[in-house]
C-alpha cells in the first residue's frame, strides 16, 4: 500500500503523507495543504479531522472498544479504582503501591480550599446552575494560585496536577451542598479518594457518616467510565485553550463550559427530564416507545444509541450492573426509576431498537444511579465533570509536552465582497 495520498486539482498533482496509528488507524497528513495548493479543507464539526496525535485513549465506535493507555475499560472498571485510573491517564502507567500512596497523600495535603472561595460561592443564588458555579469556581482558583505552570519542570507539573485533583472534588461537593442548603464540608483525610467525595457530598450535619459500599463502588465505576473519551467537544476545548499557553485551571474551566451543553455532558440530565415528562403524562412507556418509532413525531428517546458507538456502548454494559445493584440495595420506590426500567426492558426486547442497535447508553444508566443516590438532576453534569477531570488533565499535559502549536482553524468565507462605505446620511 502506498504511504502517500494523491490530490489532483486544476491539472496539478499533489502528494501528502499517510500516517498510521498503533491501532492501524490511517490519516492523511495535510499540514502543508494550504501552502502547497492554496486550499483548505472544510469539515463542520471536525468529524473527519484529526486535531492531534495522542497516546491516551483509543476508541473504536464500530466495535464498541474503549481503552485507556492500552487497558480495556472492562478491566479497569473491574480491577482498578478511580485514583489508579487518574494516575494511569495522566502519567501513562498504572501506579505501584508506593506511587499510589504518595499520589493520594500529596492530594490530601492540597485538599484545603482558601476560605475566601466561600465568598465567591455565597455570591451565587441558589437558583444558579451548578455547572455555571463550578466553572466559575474552577476559574477563580487561578486567583489563589496565580503562578503559571512551568511545563518544563516535572515537579511543577506534578504539583499543579495534584492541586487540582485535590481541590476540584471540594468545589463539586460545595456546589451540591449549596444547592441543597447544607453546610460546606471538607471531608476526611482518613478516607479513600472516592469515599471522601461521597462523604463531602452526602454527610448530614446532624448525623454520623456511614459508608455505603455499593453506592461508593457505583460512584467509583461511574467516574472511571467517564474519565476520558478521546477528542470530544470538552476535551478538544481544553486542548485548544491550553494551546494558547493558558494555564491548567483556566483550560479546565473552559472544558467545564463546553461539557455543560445538552448535546455533550448534559445528556444524562436530558434522560431524567424525559423520564419526568413521561411520568407527568401518565407514565405509559409503550406510548412513548411508539412515539420514538414514529418518524413524524418530534419526541426523541434520550439515553439510547450513541453518536460514536455504532454497535453498543461498552460503558453501558458495565454500569448496568451497578445500576441494578444500587436500586436493589437501596430498595427505592420511585415512579421515575420504574419508568426507566420499563423503557430499558422494552427497548432490549423490541426488534425496532435491537435491529438499529439503539441500546441504553452510559448516560441512561448514570442518570438512574445519580437519581437513586439523591443527586439533583442539575448536578448530573457536574458529576460528569468530576469523572472527566483526569482525562482533561492528561490531554492538557500531553498537548503542552508535545509543544503543539496554537489552535487556529481556517474557514471558507461566504460573506459579501468588497463594498463601498455609505455615509450615515445616505443609508
Amino acid at each position: 500500500m502506498s504511504d502517500k495520498a494523491i490530490l489532483e486539482y486544476g491539472g496539478e498533482r499533489y502528494e501528502f503523507p499517510v500516517i498510521k496509528g498503533t491501532e492501524d488507524e490511517l490519516a492523511i497528513d495535510i499540514k502543508t495543504l494550504r501552502a502547497a495548493t492554496g486550499m483548505v479543507t472544510i469539515d463542520p464539526g471536525y468529524k473527519n479531522t484529526g486535531s492531534c496525535e495522542s497516546a491516551i485513549t483509543f476508541l473504536d465506535g464500530e466495535k464498541g472498544i474503549l481503552r485507556y493507555r492500552g487497558y480495556s475499560i472492562e478491566d479497569l472498571a473491574e480491577k482498578a479504582d478511580f485514583l489508579e485510573v487518574a494516575y494511569l491517564l495522566i502519567f501513562g502507567e498504572l501506579p505501584n503501591k508506593e506511587q499510589l500512596e504518595k499520589f493520594h497523600n500529596d492530594i490530601k495535603e492540597e485538599s484545603q480550599v482558601d476560605e475566601e472561595m466561600k465568598k465567591i460561592l455565597d455570591g451565587f443564588p441558589k437558583s444558579a446552575h451548578p455547572m455555571g458555579v463550578l466553572s466559575s469556581l474552577t476559574s477563580a482558583l487561578v486567583a489563589f494560585n496565580p503562578t503559571s505552570v512551568d511545563v518544563s519542570s516535572e515537579s511543577a507539573m506534578y504539583n499543579s496536577i495534584v492541586r487540582i485533583l485535590a481541590k476540584f472534588p471540594v468545589l463539586v461537593a460545595w456546589t451540591l451542598r449549596k444547592k441543597k442548603g447544607l453546610p460546606l464540608d471538607y471531608g476526611d483525610d482518613t478516607l479513600g479518594y472516592v469515599e471522601n467525595i461521597h462523604k463531602m457530598m452526602f454527610k448530614r450535619p446532624n448525623q454520623e457518616y456511614k459508608k455505603d459500599r455499593i453506592a461508593i463502588d457505583a460512584l467509583d465505576k461511574l467516574l472511571i467510565l467517564h474519565a476520558d473519551h478521546e477528542q470530544n467537544c470538552s476535551t478538544s476545548t481544553v486542548r485548544i485553550v491550553g494551546s494558547s499557553h493558558a494555564g491548567l485551571f483556566a483550560s479546565l474551566s473552559a472544558g467545564i463550559s463546553a461539557l455543560w451543553g445538552p448535546l455533550h455532558g448534559g445528556a444524562n440530565q436530558a434522560v431524567l427530564e424525559m423520564l419526568e415528562a413521561i411520568e407527568a403524562d401518565g407514565g405509559d412507556t409503550k406510548k412513548y416507545m411508539a412515539k420514538a418509532k414514529d418518524k413524524d413525531d418530534p419526541f426523541r428517546l434520550m439515553g439510547f444509541g450513541h453518536r460514536v458507538y455504532k454497535n453498543f456502548d461498552p460503558r453501558a454494559r458495565i454500569i448496568k450492573k451497578a445500576a441494578d445493584d444500587v436500586l436493589g440495595n437501596l430498595g427505592i420506590e420511585d415512579p421515575i426509576l420504574d419508568i426507566a426500567k420499563g423503557l430499558e426492558k422494552e427497548a432490549l426486547e423490541d426488534s425496532y431498537f435491537v435491529d438499529r442497535k439503539l441500546y441504553p447508553n452510559v448516560d441512561f444508566y448514570s442518570g438512574i444511579i445519580y437519581r437513586a443516590l439523591g443527586i439533583p438532576t442539575e448536578m448530573f453534569t457536574v458529576m460528569f465533570a468530576l469523572g472527566r477531570l483526569p482525562g482533561w488533565i492528561a490531554q492538557w499535559r500531553e498537548m503542552r509536552l508535545r509543544k503543539e502549536p496554537i489552535g487556529r482553524p481556517r474557514q471558507v468565507y461566504i460573506g459579501e465582497n468588497l463594498r463601498p462605505f455609505v455615509s450615515l446620511e445616505k443609508r
